[in-house]
């Protein structure tokens, strides 16, 4: 599917964390749409190591990249002789995906460095090569706030969020600085969808819920779930607000949700439903501190600067998603 009336093939297109799970959705995109677009994929895949919270360090997989027949440098954003290797190239198109995204990640210093301080380069080599940059935001810069979150209104409660905030800002300024460069941040919500399984403990409550499920498990939730809300928003949307951002009317930062705040237990339902079993619910006290109780994306400016209008709703993305969670669960019961 197409989203915007730009043709890019012919062009050269960078996407930073591209074997990861939006940035490699935007690879096949490309691919797909647009086969003679020039694509490079810039990413450290992954390895052993592990932060202080037991999750890993990187979570882009090979796996996710199969088929794929572009361009591929492995290397990290921290790197600066990894980063020489994109030298050769003059970028159209900047899609940085690319950030330690684990919002449990305590240490400071490397969500800092990794997030923050390579954006800076991204921002120089779109300013270079006149290239249009969008980059991912998150909406953990709102922390706690209460809905509907909107942009300008931002209270981060962990380093995760922070760092992001400080990206948007530090992209405020190259906007007023150089205004002829176009660039758009991107505040994600719950992103839920294809390729997402090598996240691991950080994938979303959809795929994590409907394993469990699979399983033969009860479902697990935190105690009082029916007063947790997320706006959980399918990969296809995600995707299609990165493409309309090559467009938008206007620089700046923008939600991508749906508009729509769901129920940790709605989930369930919806997974059960689907599925075809009802399971008894098992619950569990909440270990986390500064736990968003409710997120859903106030997406006027998006709708009105970037032309965005979520097309799948929760229910029609779980049912597209569910063929590939029960290959994953096959795929696990088999090792």
């Amino acid at each position: 599917m197409s989203y915007s009336s730009l043709d890019f093939n012919n062009k050269t297109i960078l996407i930073t964390g591209g074997a990861g799970f939006i940035g490699s959705n935007l690879v096949f995109y490309f691919q797909n749409n647009y086969p003679k677009s020039h694509i490079v994929v810039f990413d450290c895949f992954r390895n052993d190591a592990l932060f202080s919270n037991g999750n890993l360090h990187s979570l882009g997989h090979y796996d996710n990249l199969l088929g794929f027949n572009g361009d591929i440098i492995c290397g990290n954003i921290n790197n600066k002789d990894d980063l020489t290797l994109l030298d050769k190239y003059k970028f159209d198109y900047i899609f940085h995906q690319a950030a330690i995204s684990d919002t449990r990640v305590n240490d400071q210093e490397v969500v800092m460095q990794t997030n923050v301080n390579s954006f800076y380069f991204f921002l120089e080599v779109a300013k270079k090569d006149e290239a249009i940059l969008v980059y991912a935001s998150s909406a953990a810069t709102y922390g706690s706030l209460p809905s509907p979150q909107t942009v300008g209104n931002e209270k981060p409660e962990n380093p995760y969020g922070f760092s992001k905030y400080a990206m948007d800002q530090i992209a405020y300024r190259y906007i007023h600085n150089y205004p002829d460069m176009k660039i758009v941040g991107l505040r994600y919500f719950n992103v839920y969808g294809s390729k997402e399984f090598y996240k691991g403990k950080t994938s979303s409550m959809v795929l994590q819920l409907g394993l469990q499920i699979l399983n033969g498990d009860r479902p697990r939730l935190f105690l009082g779930s029916d007063q947790y809300f997320r706006d959980f928003v399918d990969i296809d949307d995600v995707i299609q607000a990165n493409i309309k951002a090559c467009q938008a009317k206007k620089n700046g930062v923008y939600n991508v949700g749906t508009g729509e705040a769901k129920s940790f237990i709605d989930i369930v339902d919806l997974l059960q439903e689907i599925i075809g079993v009802n399971v008894e619910i098992k619950y569990f006290n909440n270990p986390y501190k500064n736990y968003q109780m409710h997120t859903q994306a106030d997406i006027k400016t998006t709708q009105n600067y970037l032309d965005f209008q979520p097309k799948v709703t929760l229910e029609k993305g779980i049912k597209k998603y569910i063929p590939e969670i029960k290959h994953i669960h096959e795929n696990l019961i088999n090792d």
